[in-house]
């Protein structure tokens, strides 16, 4: 194994946690410190997707649960910023939850339009990915009049009972260019297709694609830090690899492959939307193990956006 070869670490931004996953963390960390808390803080799903976030709230004393059934009645449980259907929220109130909710305020906005579509009695096609949590909550505002689709070859086969009567919503996590292939697909099926005032791809996916577009055309080899069930992490990569450059999604610096940088001169580095900018050191100091790093930003825009805590948590001392 060389270990002197030097390397220059691309680094891209803006990277690692936006607003959303910021007000999502940092409310259930306020719960948790919270002098009067005298009884456990729950979270129905992981409050973001990332193994090294949810592990250490859980080791602060959250309880992580996949359903409201294992929260005992009148406790306390937080949503996930991916947000819930309706159906949830009326569990949590059967079963008299008192509700905190980290749903990031985006997620809410497609909620929103959700429920505006389907009272006009449109068929929704929700393009998103099957099984995520953002797209079954945001499909349980209509689910009856919702269809979700993944690809334009899924749109090819939709069928909807008024084709004049159609409008789409997107997952916010998207790949922009897989997204608007999509909805291009669409527009041509449903010439009369309605959309969302504005895009529901969210700022911090659009800024970070763009910044790991922009380093990956300069870099040898990229590398995305971020967990595997991280929607926007795993988009990232994708985008990265449509620029014929290798990329891989490593959840921490030990997911480092000396044979993925061997002959790397030039290393692009980011970090999912849910990532912690912690890790991203961590792997800068893994790759000097293996010879000089100099590091350089790429910066492609500056976020300067945040997002107030719910207001269960402002109440807080």
């Amino acid at each position: 194994m060389t270990t002197t070869r030097a390397r220059t670490v691309l680094l891209a931004a803006p990277r690692s946690f936006c607003a959303g996953v910021e007000r999502a963390i940092d409310t259930v960390e306020r719960l948790l410190a919270a002098p009067q808390r005298r009884d456990p803080i729950y979270v129905r799903k992981q409050i973001v997707h990332n193994t090294h976030v949810v592990a250490e709230l859980a080791a602060r004393g959250a309880i992580f649960v996949e359903e409201l059934d294992e929260v005992p009645a009148g406790a306390t449980v937080v949503f996930s910023a991916h947000g819930v259907s309706p159906a949830v929220r009326a569990e949590a109130k059967r079963r008299e939850l008192t509700v905190v909710d980290a749903t990031c305020p985006l997620v809410t906005k497609v909620h929103a339009e959700a429920r505006r579509f389907a009272a006009r009695g449109d068929t929704i096609v929700l393009v998103g990915h099957a099984g995520h949590e953002e797209v079954e909550g945001t499909a349980g505002e209509a689910p009856e009049s919702t269809v979700v689709v993944g690809d334009p070859a899924e749109v090819a086969a939709l069928e909807v009972p008024d084709e004049s009567r159609v409008s789409y919503l997107t997952q916010t996590t998207l790949s922009i260019e897989e997204a608007d292939a999509t909805i291009q697909a669409l527009r041509q099926r449903f010439p009369q297709l309605h959309g969302p005032g504005s895009a529901d791809i969210c700022y911090a996916s659009t800024n970070r694609q763009q910044a790991v577009a922009a380093i990956a055309r300069h870099s040898d080899v990229v590398l995305v830090v971020g967990s595997q069930n991280s929607s926007n992490s795993l988009r990232l990569v994708e985008v990265a690899q449509r620029q014929q450059v290798p990329a891989y999604l490593i959840d921490n610096a030990a997911a480092v492959s000396f044979s993925w940088i061997e002959s790397a001169d030039i290393v692009g580095l980011t970090a999912g939307a849910s990532a912690p900018g912690v890790l991203v050191d961590e792997v800068i100091e893994k790759l000097r193990t293996w010879g000089p790093v100099t590091v350089r930003e790429h910066v492609t825009a500056v976020e300067d956006i945040a997002f107030a805590p719910p207001h269960e948590v402002r109440r807080l001392p």
